[in-house]
């Protein structure tokens, strides 16, 4: 099935598989985290019973995506002993200590918390409840803290020396946490979790508004929803313009492969629209663009030079292709977002909000597209690194344990089949559980912890005793 694949390419599209289906969950679960704690504020301020309703609907999807975030993410450690042990054992002494934060402050506070918020709102009273749900809304915000702080240092590597072993070692530990990528990558993927929910959320509200427009929950969840879109699209938008720009600065040849630029412009480079990269004549083919509109955006001035892929080495250049393709997704995604929140204002405006069943059908399809940005954005982020892991430092094909072609295929194989069992079931659940209208006890998931065997029997002996009178 691999066959003629290096075992440095099927490392790659190993590791890319197994990250594409964890970045999913944790995109979700970060947004969701976040819009529970609101629900619960909100009904702990009016007692509105609607926010309890959808605090129970979203609570029991929140915890099949985060347990299913866990176990996806779990594989991924694995690979950097088994496929990556040059890169692991190199940045170890730098990135290690990171993750290591990440489980502590992160992963624990989320699990920790995790339970009370599920399980024990009658168990430890409202403020304590309140609580741990907003410690678990923090805890995904810290544990997104941390990773991307390590990705961001190998963006843009920074406070740093190199030992005698050829490693990487801290010699300023405020440099590499707050490197110079960090915070545009930080706010732009938060935001971009805020949107992927918000769009679920939203598809969600529009399935059953279509079905019964008088459904409070689904009102309420669509409303939401929609006021999320139109303050945070914007937002996202200045704040990936932002982030190009700390590119441009610090990894120019990721932005000359976004653009298509594959000649330098000295006297204003064109927006590129559309186009097929032809990476034999290093040209982008057919190509629809508006003159020196990428100089003015990225530079701010109509006139500005850009240099262009004849600028870098050939051996450093990244993938031009898939840069070009992925960056467009993202931000075709984003501005087809800023229209459904657009869309969405105006319905509000004109009090029609719930009744325009083509803006609940246009929501509905909208649903998925946040992953499908979240994936893209990633493929340019990391795509873009590429020829190396450690950007200008370390390359990914030093970076490769010594492993056997054939024995990298296998482990590829056998991952594809189990994660498309398992975590397919896991998604087509929580299809199901959507499918289902809030307030309903159609998802099959209790509202307590399941007890063991003599806990139950306990529980039966005390039931009855009081039925009898007995205390």
């Amino acid at each position: 099935m691999f066959d003629g694949f290096t075992a440095e390419t099927l490392a790659r599209m190993q590791f890319a598989f197994t990250v594409s289906f964890h970045i999913i969950f944790p995109a979700f679960s970060i947004g969701l985290a976040s819009y529970l704690t609101v629900l619960n504020a909100l009904w702990l301020r009016t007692r509105d019973e609607t926010y309890l309703t959808l605090f129970g609907y979203w609570k029991k999807i929140f915890a099949v995506a985060f347990g299913m975030g866990v176990v996806s993410g779990i594989v991924m450690s694995y690979q950097f002993g088994t496929n990556w042990s040059v890169f692991a054992d190199k940045t170890g002494p730098v990135l290690g200590p990171l993750m290591a934060y990440e489980v502590l402050s992160a992963f624990f506070l989320e699990a920790g918390f995790l339970g009370i918020m599920l399980f024990g709102r009658e168990r430890v009273g409202d403020g304590l409840h309140m609580f741990a749900t907003a410690m678990v809304s923090f805890g995904t915000l810290m544990s997104a803290t941390w990773i991307l702080s390590v990705n961001s240092w190998m963006q843009t590597p920074v406070g740093y020396g190199i030992n005698e072993l050829g490693q990487f070692v801290p010699e300023d530990w405020w440099q590499i946490v707050f490197n110079p990528s960090f915070p545009y990558r930080l706010v732009h993927m938060v935001l971009a979790a805020y949107l992927t929910t918000a769009l679920v959320v939203g598809g969600v509200g529009g399935l059953h508004l279509l079905r019964d427009r008088k459904d409070a929950p689904a009102r309420r969840m669509f409303s939401m929803a929609m006021w999320m879109l139109v303050v945070v699209a914007p937002l996202q938008i200045l704040a990936g313009d932002a982030h190009g720009l700390n590119t441009l600065e610090h990894q120019p040849a990721k932005v000359m492969a976004m653009e298509g630029h594959y000649d330098s412009h000295p006297h204003g480079a064109p927006l590129i629209l559309f186009g097929i990269p032809n990476a034999e004549e290093r040209r982008i083919d057919y190509a629809v663009q508006i003159p020196k509109l990428s100089s003015l955006i990225l530079k701010h001035h109509l006139d500005a030079p850009l240099d262009g892929l004849d600028t870098i080495p050939d051996e450093d250049e990244p993938p031009v292709a898939i840069l070009f393709w992925s960056f467009r997704i993202m931000v075709g995604l984003g501005f087809a977002m800023l229209g459904l929140g657009a869309w969405s204002l105006w319905r509000r405006l004109k009090g029609t909000l719930y009744d325009d069943q083509w803006l609940h059908r246009s929501a509905i399809i909208m649903g998925p597209t946040g992953f499908v940005a979240v994936l893209a954005g990633w493929i340019t982020t990391e795509v873009g690194r590429q020829p190396f892991t450690v950007y200008g430092l370390l390359r990914t094909s030093d970076s490769l344990a010594p492993v056997a072609a054939p024995a990298v295929a296998a482990s590829l194989i056998a991952f594809i089949i189990v994660y498309f069992f398992i975590f397919g079931a896991g998604t087509f659940y929580l299809l199901r559980m959507m499918n289902s209208p809030a307030g309903s006890k159609q998802t099959n998931l209790t509202d307590g912890p399941i007890r063991t065997a003599g806990a139950n029997v306990i529980a039966s002996i005390d039931s009855a005793d009081k039925e009898n009178g007995h205390v």
